[in-house]
């Protein structure tokens, strides 16, 4: 899937019924002891036509080194995904290898849908990839559920030019700095400092802030641990914020893409995007793209930032797992990561090939203005995984949770409850929820 700048969107979660998932998990004992029938199915999303190319070539690289394995590719378009993927669980044709994001790939896991991957990996596997993002494809409960490819990392994207009126040098660098900046651009240019969305089905955003502001969303046991002092100020610094009237009014109703509009008609002063977003700035508004300049992203106070992940997994319908595994492997391994990220401009999820897509950024030399900010965008993104990971757990029910805590904060912006009032209320739905679901 690459759908910048909306990447950060996670999957709305399947809510499966128990006939889906018996068809889910099940792997059929007789299906084990025949023949393997067909290609292996590999499905991934949001790729085609654009990557067509780079998916074929690397496909016919591997079927030349597995010619017993050739491989049927489906690409999938993002609003499809669940639907087909329900029909083929359904059918008992479920793909061998998927391509899915960590919050829906522990949601199926959490069923019994998607195979341990760790007695089918090599020696070693796990150091190939950065830490942070392979322990994020990793299920306390089931195990090593999938294998990290390609990332994003959200810059702050400042207009140049509203803090110069505003007499600032740079951007706020962490939350906490934040208020001072909101209120200083506020005052000066009329102009909004950032927008984060409290709508419950948009960006995450607000959500990964709140765990760099020291805040443990849930427990051991998948209880609310966000009732504390560190989420109580989390909620009220939103709260104020928006009381302050120092966020537009629209991020209780509006999502990402309203933050765009805003960014790009000059109402905005940082926009958090991906570096690649740029061109769509360049194109639709080369005013505000001129006077644009990337900055690294608002982190907490130990400087972590947040990744957005895309990982590969085998569900357990599949009936050639270890066959299916390699082929997760090879897609992801250094060679084929570093030329999909040169191609796709993401950043890949293997070691050597993140050093070597470093090295490429380097020696660059753009043959215009718009591609060295092109660049400069891109290699500050590269160096911001040094200090990235995966802030918010991949819990099977982490949209819920997100859709609770905006849903009590925006009662809290809006003057209807306290802050405090909505931390409360946010732990005991979660918790009622939790009960049912983890007795």
């Amino acid at each position: 899937m690459l759908k910048s700048p909306r990447f950060r969107t996670l999957f709305t979660g399947l809510i499966l019924t128990g006939s889906v998932l018996i068809g889910w998990g099940c792997r059929p004992a007789q299906r084990s002891d025949l023949a393997p029938q067909g290609p292996l199915q590999l499905w991934t999303l949001q790729l085609a036509p654009k990557f067509n190319p780079y998916m074929d070539g690397v496909i016919h690289a591997w079927e030349r080194g597995h010619p017993k394995d050739p491989v049927r590719w489906t690409d999938l378009p993002w609003g499809s995904v669940e639907r087909k993927l329900l029909a083929a669980v359904f059918a008992r044709t479920a793909p061998d290898v998927v391509n899915l994001n960590p919050p829906f790939a522990a949601n199926l896991a959490s069923k019994g849908g998607l195979t341990d991957l760790t007695p089918l990996l090599p020696a070693g596997a796990a150091e190939r990839y950065l830490p942070s993002v392979w322990q994020a494809a990793r299920d306390p409960q089931a195990g090593q559920i999938a294998v990290p490819w390609y990332l994003t990392v959200r810059l702050s994207l400042v207009n140049r030019g509203l803090l110069q009126q505003a007499g600032l040098e740079q951007p706020p660098r962490r939350w906490q700095e934040v208020p001072a900046f909101a209120r200083q651009i506020r005052r000066t240019t009329g102009r909004y400092g950032l927008f984060v969305t409290v709508v419950p089905d948009d960006s995450a955003e607000l959500l990964e802030s709140m765990v760099q502001m020291g805040v443990t969303l849930l427990d051991d046991r998948q209880r609310a641990a966000f009732n504390t002092p560190e989420g109580r100020r989390a909620f009220a610094f939103w709260s104020d914020l928006y009381r302050e009237g120092l966020l537009p009014r629209e991020v209780v109703s509006q999502g990402q893409r309203r933050a765009i509009e805003l960014y790009q008609s000059g109402e905005l002063a940082v926009l958090a995007s991906g570096a690649e977003f740029l061109r769509s700035i360049q194109t639709n508004a080369p005013g505000i793209a001129a006077r644009t300049e990337p900055f690294p992203p608002l982190t907490g106070a130990d400087g972590t930032a947040n990744v957005a992940l895309m990982t590969l997994a085998v569900p357990r319908q599949s009936s050639r797992p270890q066959q299916a595994a390699d082929l997760a492997l090879f897609l992801t391994n250094a060679p084929n990561q570093t030329r999909f990220a040169r191609e796709a401009r993401v950043l890949p999820s293997s070691r050597d090939a993140l050093q070597q897509v470093l090295r490429e950024l380097e020696a660059e030399r753009p043959a215009n203005g718009q591609e060295a900010q092109i660049r400069q965008a891109r290699l500050l993104s590269a160096r911001t995984l040094e200090r990235a990971r995966v802030l918010v757990p991949a819990s099977p029910g982490i949209k819920r949770l997100q859709a609770i805590i905006y849903t009590q904060l925006q009662r809290a912006m809006l003057g209807q409850i306290s802050s405090d009032q909505a931390v409360t209320e946010a732990a005991r739905q979660w918790n009622r929820y939790a009960e049912a679901r983890w007795p």
